[in-house]
């Protein structure tokens, strides 16, 4: 403990615990404990005096200033505890007394009971710790790191991906919105209305009926669609519309009214021709019903009771179906949009607005979701031939036909598994094309003009199709050998045959 008193009349010091020389000469007694004061009265009288205060820098310790001495003296003491706890007198004298007094007066200071020290960590410590703690947040942050790269990248990838769907989900529904617009504006202008009139009552209620000039009595219409497919005023249609009809009316999408000619129809096909005197008419193209698919969209667009130009919406539900009508050879696609009365002879529509068909009210029968249209392939090659002939032209080889293995002759095993099928030659006819070309009965033909047959009903139609006249090969199977021949076709008879 330092010690550190002083008096207006005397001057003492010490430094490093030795005492210096004295300034002036004055008995510590007179003024400093133990003289005449006991220690516990000083004791008291000190508590009551002085303050904590240090005396320059480093220092902590007691200060007592301007106070009256226990025994009555006026002095100006100032006392300062050190931090080292030795026993100084500072600014005092040097006698051995003085020392005597310092060291009661230190046992005084140290008596008094003082506030435990409160050391903080050293700065070292601190360091050190600071040191630890900062790695040990790199080290967490280093092994968390990966982690939450990854969670925010999905994240963000994430969102892109939401981002993507979404502006997707518009583009391309927007596109779908406009395209039912598009084709109505592209294929409306093309579709007419035609009406076939014609007599329906006897000839007694006729004769009544003109007396009343009740003509709805005398004539009855049927009222169906077409589509323009030449500028000169060709119209297609069903010739269930037309057939027998006295008058033909065609209305036209921009409100003109013609009468048309027939040019010619197909029964067989329930397709006609039609032609109007108009010219730079809007037309509509042909598309490849052969490459048609199941599932395409598929609109089909007419004036069914009579409402112009109504549009309706499907998918193509099959394609090659037969069976539809009484001949077994003819084949539909089969769609589910809706096909009703006066839709007949209106296009079956893609998605390019080319014709894939052309619908008819004759094979739908007025079922629900159900709807057949005519392909476009031989719409297209019945409106050529009437066009540059003037009827249909139907191929002829004059055979007796059915499915292959339909009674397991021939034996399946003695054709490879890419030449099952074929057609069965039941029967030829006499001088007939086929007769000519040496086919004979129990022969399997297995491809016609390089198209493999699948059945019987395939080869009927690919021979009604080709060209009259025209050398043909034709593939067949006869006693365990294929053998290939060449066939003129020929005219199809009225009466029919293959």
């Amino acid at each position: 403990m330092f010690c550190r008193w002083s008096c207006p009349s005397a001057h003492h010091s010490a430094a490093g615990g030795r005492i210096g020389r004295v300034a002036a000469e004055r008995d510590w007694g007179d003024v400093c404990p133990g003289g005449g004061t006991s220690g516990a009265e000083f004791r008291e009288w000190f508590r009551a005096t002085c303050r904590r205060g240090g005396d320059g820098p480093g220092r902590t310790g007691w200060r007592c200033d301007n106070l009256s001495h226990p025994g009555g003296s006026r002095h100006r003491p100032v006392v300062t505890v050190g931090e080292n706890g030795s026993r100084h007198a500072a600014e005092g004298g040097g006698s051995q007394s003085a020392r005597n007094t310092v060291r009661e007066w230190g046992d005084l200071m140290t008596s008094s009971p003082q506030p435990p020290e409160v050391r903080g960590p050293s700065n070292g410590a601190s360091l050190q710790t600071a040191i630890l703690m900062l790695g040990l947040v790199l080290l967490v942050a280093m092994l968390a790191l990966p982690t939450v790269v990854e969670k925010m990248q999905y994240a963000r990838v994430r969102g892109e991906m939401k981002a993507i769907r979404d502006a997707a989900a518009v583009r391309e529904l927007a596109p779908v919105g406009k395209l039912f617009t598009t084709l109505a504006r592209l294929i409306g202008p093309t579709v007419v209305n035609v009406t076939g009139k014609r007599r329906v009552v006897p000839r007694a209620d006729e004769i009544a009926a003109l007396r009343s000039n009740d003509v709805s009595r005398v004539t009855d219409e049927e009222i169906g669609s077409g589509v323009i497919v030449a500028a000169d005023g060709v119209i297609v249609t069903n010739n269930h519309v037309v057939a027998d009809a006295t008058e033909i009316d065609v209305t036209l999408a921009d409100g003109r009214r013609f009468v048309a000619t027939l040019l010619g129809s197909d029964g067989k096909t329930d397709l006609a021709v039609l032609r109007i005197e108009a010219t730079n008419l809007p037309t509509a193209t042909w598309a490849d019903s052969d490459k048609v698919e199941v599932g395409e969209m598929a609109w089909a667009i007419g004036n069914p009771y009579g409402l112009d130009r109504t549009l309706t919406y499907g998918i193509v539900s099959a394609v090659g179906r037969r069976g539809v009508t009484g001949d077994p050879k003819q084949e539909f696609l089969q769609t589910d949009a809706s096909i009703n009365p006066g839709n007949s002879g209106g296009p079956l529509i893609d998605v390019h607005g080319s014709i894939m068909g052309i619908t008819t009210a004759i094979a739908t029968r007025g079922a629900k979701g159900i709807g057949f249209a005519i392909p476009s392939n031989t719409a297209r090659r019945v409106c050529e031939q009437i066009l540059t002939e003037g009827e249909v032209e139907s191929g002829y080889l004059g055979m007796v036909l059915q499915d292959a293995f339909q009674d397991s002759r021939p034996d399946p095993s003695q054709i490879s598994a890419a030449e099952q099928g074929g057609a069965l030659v039941r029967a030829v006819a006499a001088s007939a094309p086929a007769s000519l070309a040496g086919i004979q009965p129990g022969d399997v033909i297995l491809a016609f003009d390089g198209e493999r047959i699948a059945d019987a009903s395939q080869l009927s139609l690919l021979v009604a199709w080709a060209d009259v006249g025209s050398d043909v090969p034709v593939e067949l199977f006869r006693q365990e050998k294929k053998v290939t021949l060449t066939v003129r076709v020929g005219r199809r008879p009225r009466s029919g045959g293959r």
